[in-house]
């Protein structure tokens, strides 16, 4: 994976080959800069690949349009990012919402209460982002991204603007969101302790793999 820079073209991810069974629970760490968000944009689809190819659950990427890619992740893939990535206009119900509505299902507003009791906010729900504290908005990010029941989960960062407690939290629950659905799971972390709740770790170094291991705690 190569991106243009005023320096000419730079290299993310070079050479990278990886293979996530379905139901694993994978982390991806390295140091800032080595191509784990990256690597996880490409597999959610933000970001085309300059070479190779990438597969969700059967499906090359390669051959979706802008389109077709959305509807991949509306179905198959949920996202957490770093920044909660939350609409500031809306609810926490109306957030979690939003993707039920998307894939047209009948009772959304039901489901989402729903799953903002599964994240112990259910007497948050008319609230909106401003008024929510980090873990909470992250607590919402996370219903609204398992709300079609995706396949896979990407989790990008997902404790980096939480303090410790806060953190552990929501790493506590996305694993007990992976096995209640036996969902995929990848976690981008830079923190070792997090990588450690994990079933495999996968190191990255200057875009390459350096490490692929069952993690201490599996």
């Amino acid at each position: 994976m190569r991106l243009r820079s005023a320096a000419g073209l730079v290299t993310i991810l070079d050479g990278i080959t990886l293979d996530v069974p379905a139901g694993q629970f994978l982390a991806i760490t390295g140091p800032s800069g080595s191509g784990k968000s990256t690597l996880l944009g490409l597999v959610a689809g933000l970001d085309r690949p300059t070479a190779g190819s990438i597969r969700v659950d059967g499906i090359d990427l390669a051959t979706l349009d802008e389109d077709g890619l959305a509807r991949l992740r509306l179905a198959r893939i949920g996202y957490v990012f770093q920044s909660f990535h939350l609409i500031p206009t809306l609810t926490a119900l109306e957030n979690v919402a939003v993707p039920l509505e998307l894939a047209g299902h009948a009772e959304a507003l039901p489901r989402a209460r729903t799953l903002l009791a599964a994240v112990g906010l259910e007497h948050r729900a008319a609230h909106y982002p401003a008024e929510l504290s980090g873990g909470e908005q992250q607590r919402v990010a996370v219903a609204r991204a398992v709300a079609n029941r995706p396949p896979l989960v990407l989790a990008d960062e997902p404790t980096g603007n939480l303090d410790s407690t806060t953190g552990a939290e929501i790493i506590a629950l996305l694993v007990r969101l992976h096995r209640e659905h036996a969902t995929t799971l990848v976690l981008v972390t830079h923190d070792p302790a997090l990588a450690a709740h994990a079933q495999r770790v996968v190191e990255l170094r200057d875009g390459r793999v350096v490490a692929d291991r069952a993690a201490v705690a599996a």
